[in-house]
């Protein structure tokens, strides 16, 4: 028997997961570590922490399982994304990397876009300058860190510190490489055109790679600290959103993720690049080869749900507020709530936007309002799948839905009813994990094609069908939703 070990280094801990040819879980392990913020905005962490966390969960699911280091036929790697991770030329850690929740660079974005136009920068990557991304990071260091981008070498993102630390080479896969707004999406590879606008040299960036290729071999010195075999292949794998698309099954046309935790994520794969004019949704490359992806992320949605109950019932449990919920009918009588609690992503690429209730009469009880945010989040992923519409998204012909909030038949239904769509519950919680691991199956000969490793391994669970009932009374509601926010907008924005 052959084993694949995904590795997943999060934001919150790094996860290995251990499944076996036939794509059966085998064993799992989690080691966590903090964050740090050291002034408002920021977020860091020491990449130290990734490689100790790292050796620590290998470790543990070899132990656990009982599975013998030589039968691991390959490691693939995914984690967070668009972190920035500076080495010096001795390949040593010049400063902590600045995350993707890291917000100091806006002037940076700023200076990006007047480079080289809003339309060209979208032309190039695919996407607008956020502070999420690398690049604006990296020219955030050169101008308040000039001593330390003096020192810089290479620039790696967090997994792919870690595939150094396992392998000592510098690679990393093209969907991860996606979310550094350096990368050219159409020919999956570094832009020079960029690199060149930015004055970023080529040569701090590591060589691309799909996400089934091999980068490497584990190093002798990462056998003896993981507890893996020395030679034992490691892969491309992908970034963690492409990866747990992989670990989900959305890897061809018609199949979309939805992921509904603390954010609210909308995936779809393309055999093309797909753009969205202004740049108001993410387009990467996939994990898959030869294959691109769209996907909006709305910041706020499982957790508008979780700051709703801590603020208004935080003596009732979820089971009976949502219960409450279920007994409203939809359209929670003209109740309608804007999902902006952290501001917005997509589709409106607005750091100031804020959440509201409108609608509220006497007659309305909490019933009606937790309906509302619930219906108000649904609202919000169905903006993001109008937008993957208009720029060219030809099939939605089934929503796989994971994350905390896709527990809850209530919310199922809802979103089932408001997307007009199959929702099909993923039996996964380490879907990142899985996908990476699946990657490396493809690259090492276990499976012959991404789509034949997720039908042996991604297991499906319960099918909400929409009701046609419903169907009226929220396309009403959802007009009413998408006039709230440029109703509201100026008001947001003048504090």
């Amino acid at each position: 028997m052959t084993y694949l070990l995904g590795i997943d280094t999060s934001t919150t801990a790094t996860k290995a997961l251990l499944i076996d040819s036939a794509g059966r879980q085998v064993g799992a392990s989690s080691s966590e570590y903090d964050l740090s913020t050291p002034k408002p905005l920021w977020a860091e962490q020491d990449p130290g922490l990734w490689w100790t966390a790292t050796r620590t969960a290998i470790r543990q699911v070899l132990a656990d399982s009982g599975v013998d280091p030589a039968s691991v036929g390959g490691v693939g790697l995914t984690g967070q994304m668009h972190g920035l991770v500076l080495l010096d030329e001795a390949g040593e850690v010049l400063r902590p990397a600045i995350l993707w929740n890291d917000q100091r660079s806006v002037v940076q974005c700023d200076e990006i876009r007047q480079r080289l136009g809003l339309e060209e920068l979208v032309r190039i990557t695919g996407n607008d300058a956020f502070p999420g991304f690398t690049a604006p990071k990296l020219l955030w260091v050169r101008d308040n860190e000039p001593e330390i981008y003096a020192r810089v070498r290479q620039v790696l993102l967090p997994k792919d510190y870690v595939r150094f630390c396992l392998s000592g080479d510098y690679a990393t896969d093209r969907a991860g490489a996606g979310g550094t707004l350096m990368l050219d999406l159409a020919s999956r590879d570094w832009s020079s055109e960029l690199l060149e606008a930015l004055e970023i040299p080529r040569e701090w960036l590591p060589p691309t790679h799909e996400g089934t290729e091999t980068t490497g071999v584990v190093s002798a010195m990462a056998a003896e600290a993981t507890g893996l075999a020395p030679g034992t292949p490691v892969f491309g794998g992908g970034g963690d959103q492409a990866a747990q698309a992989v670990g989900v099954g959305a890897v061809t046309s018609g199949v979309v993720a939805l992921t509904l935790g603390t954010s609210g994520v909308v995936f779809a794969s393309s055999e093309k690049p797909l753009t969205e004019p202004e740049g108001r949704m993410h387009a990467f490359p996939h994990a898959v080869p030869d294959t691109w992806h769209v996907m909006g992320v709305m910041l706020s949605a499982a957790g508008s749900l979780r700051w709703y109950r801590d603020v208004v019932a935080s003596d009732v449990d979820y089971d009976a507020l949502l219960g409450e919920a279920a007994e409203v009918e939809p359209g929670s009588e003209g109740v309608v709530f804007l999902p902006y609690l952290s501001g917005e992503r997509t589709p409106h690429a607005d750091p100031h936007a804020r959440g509201a209730f409108v609608g509220l009469t006497l007659a309305h009880g909490r019933g009606h309002l937790t309906r509302a945010v619930l219906e108000g989040v649904a609202f919000g992923l169905k903006d993001n799948l109008a937008l993957m519409a208009a720029v060219g998204l030809e099939d939605v012909g089934q929503v796989r839905i994971s994350g905390g909030g896709a527990r809850s038949p209530v919310w199922r239904q809802i979103l089932a009813d408001v997307l007009g769509v199959e929702l099909v519950s993923v039996e996964t919680s380490e879907g990142a994990a899985l996908g990476a691991a699946l990657l490396a199956g493809v690259g090492s000969g276990v499976w012959e094609s991404v789509e034949k490793a997720c039908g042996a391994a991604v297991q499906l669970g319960d099918i909400t069908k929409p009701d046609a009932d419903a169907r009226k009374p929220y396309a009403r509601i959802y007009q009413r939703f998408r006039e709230c926010y440029p109703a509201m907008k100026p008001l947001f924005s003048s504090g």
